[in-house]
């Protein structure tokens, strides 16, 4: 194993930002570039946060106690193992922050979650990969590259861009090969998308274990993107140890109330679910058609691959599809620059892609 030669730089999502004296961008027609759902949230949480914005002169539960409560009782799980967070992105952060220095090393597979390297950058860490094998993690190759400085493992499962997943038996099999002052993130973003037997999102891995912690969030198959509410499960001596750092307040009142209302309608998140499957099965059906080949995918998006020489090339594909109003993400900065990430959309989104990239591949 070798340190990580991918230079992390500040996580700008695609979504029409610009830099600051840049030309302003012009707005897509269908954005399918941010992994947001496409199905958008429970009416339940707009009304939810509706009724709290008439309250909006008082502060928000610094201890998110309603929210702890409601995710407990939803997965089963102790509040007082629950710790929350403003997106995901932050209990990530606070882990960084809290179990490495400099000096030290943080462990990810190749093409891990491109906040990991940052977590490892802002504390002045040493990134370190392990080769994945076909587009999946490793679990050998991540417990070769544990060396006496590491002290965190990240692990996305499913894994961010390529949409593949670890099974549970693996996941087993990482954290009990892992020594116990190493922490172990399992971060299951994209785990209410996922519909497989041996999947699991890792919360049966934190009991009777002081060095591993489970995070999720709001932000995808719940709707909540613009919110950010992510929470994460773990001992409760970590959870004290997390409390402790993060912001007072960190998750505000709006996001809050409307996370405690969509818990209560898991139908709904049932319904996303089995939607953005049926749609991201006839995408990948459709690109076959076309010659693509896709990752195999249990998430809200999926991982194109285009030929590496000729005109059917991924950066022009990603420019005709941004000529016909169309913006997906592209992966050259994870090394993958023959392959294109798309979000699994409405499906008249998804129909407009299939159509532009038709035209593209004569």
């Amino acid at each position: 194993m070798s340190p990580s030669t991918m230079q992390p730089t500040p996580y700008i999502p695609n979504s029409g930002l610009t830099v600051v004296g840049a030309a302003p961008a012009t707005p897509p027609r269908i954005d399918l570039s941010l992994n947001e759902s496409a199905f958008g949230v429970s009416p339940l949480a707009v009304a939810a946060a509706q009724t709290r914005a008439e309250r909006l002169h008082r502060y928000p539960d610094p201890a998110s106690t309603a929210l702890r409560a409601a995710i407990g009782k939803a997965f089963d799980l102790d509040p007082d193992r629950l710790v929350c967070g403003n997106g995901s992105e932050e209990i990530l952060d606070l882990v960084g922050r809290l179990y490495a220095r400099p000096g030290d090393e943080i462990l990810f597979a190749d093409y891990g979650f491109l906040q990991f390297p940052i977590v490892a950058a802002r504390v002045g860490a040493t990134p370190v990969t392990a080769p994945m094998r076909d587009l999946r993690v490793d679990v050998d190759a991540l417990l070769a590259g544990v060396t006496p400085r590491t002290k965190i493992v990240f692990l996305d499962n499913p894994n961010n861009p390529c949409g593949r997943y670890v099974s549970a038996a693996e996941v087993e099999r990482l954290r009990d090969g892992l020594p116990a002052d190493v922490v172990l993130v399992i971060d299951s973003a994209y785990a209410d998308f996922v519909d497989a037997s041996d999947y699991t999102a890792g919360h049966e891995f934190v009991a009777d274990h002081e060095n591993v912690i489970v995070t999720r969030t709001f932000s995808k198959a719940w709707g909540l993107a613009a919110l950010r509410v992510g929470w994460g499960h773990c001992a409760p001596s970590m959870a004290a140890t997390i409390n402790r750092m993060r912001a007072i307040g960190n998750i505000n009142a709006l996001a809050q109330a409307a996370a405690v209302a969509a818990l209560e309608d898991p139908g709904f998140v049932k319904r996303v679910a089995g939607d953005t499957t049926v749609e991201r099965e006839r995408l990948c059906a459709a690109l076959a058609g076309l010659g693509l080949e896709t990752v195999p995918s249990v998430t809200n998006f999926v991982m194109v691959r285009f030929p590496q020489a000729g005109n059917h090339r991924a950066g022009a594909a990603k420019a005709h599809l941004a000529d016909h109003g169309i913006r997906i993400r592209g992966v050259d900065d994870y090394g993958l620059d023959d392959h294109l990430r798309i979000t699994i959309g409405l499906p008249a989104d998804n129909d407009a892609v299939i159509a532009a990239l038709r035209g593209f591949m004569v």
